[in-house]
């Protein structure tokens, strides 16, 4: 039997790699496919199922190469600068040459990029608990929208479902709005399986799959 394991990369960076990230983006990328390859066995009725690999495909966004103005600083900072954008690319780079991955980029959105004061900060700020002059960069937050992805990940599970290429389908992911493929690969006969990463996840999106699981106890704790 085959399976197909599919990553929001934008999820997994940020629920997952705070607990299981590496000391470099190489390590990084061992580390989510070390994570991956847990899902290909199984244990039903008491016995261990082996699934063969058909592709893990890897849902992302490259870096924002633009340049964004920080209101904390009042300066306008490069993005190819920063350690987040080579770490990114490093990782990125990594994952291709990998077998059997295969990255499925998107764009981030210009337009819908820009620092956000956190939701915390705001309310201090209302309460009187912190003055504006108070505010350091761990106040804030580089908020972006990712253009594609959603759909790419949509149009994937329907491909691997109509053309019957995999038995099974694990998405890694935490969005309700994949509940139109999750039904879609049902109805075809795929065993549809959702890694939340140990997040909660709505109830729309639980009844429309076949199972829940988790392959790490560091993603189940503390959240």
């Amino acid at each position: 039997m085959k399976a197909a394991i599919l990553v929001d990369g934008g999820y997994y960076r940020k629920v997952a790699l705070p607990k299981l990230k590496g000391e470099t983006a190489k390590e990084d990328a061992r580390i989510l496919i070390s994570y991956c390859m847990r899902h290909l066995k199984e244990r039903i009725r008491k016995q261990d199922v082996f699934y063969e690999l058909y592709r893990l495909f890897y849902y992302d966004c490259p870096p924002l190469e633009t340049s964004i103005y920080n209101p904390l600083t009042d300066k306008v900072i490069n993005m190819k600068n920063l350690d987040h954008y080579k770490r990114m690319n490093e990782f990125l780079n990594e994952l291709k040459k990998k077998r059997k991955v295969a990255l499925r980029l998107g764009r981030i959105s210009e337009n819908d990029t820009h620092y956000t004061l956190k939701y915390d900060t705001v309310k201090k700020l209302i309460k009187g608990n912190k003055t504006i002059d108070k505010l350091d960069y761990t106040d804030f937050f580089l908020t972006s929208k990712q253009k594609g992805v959603d759909m790419k990940i949509g149009v994937d599970i329907a491909s691997l479902a109509y053309k019957k290429q995999v038995d099974k389908i694990i998405l890694i992911a935490g969005d309700s709005d994949f509940v139109p493929a999750a039904k879609l690969a049902r109805r075809e006969g795929i065993d549809f399986v959702l890694d939340p990463l140990g997040r909660k996840i709505k109830d729309d999106l639980f009844e429309h799959i076949d199972g829940l699981r988790v392959c790490d106890d560091r993603l189940t704790n503390n959240n």
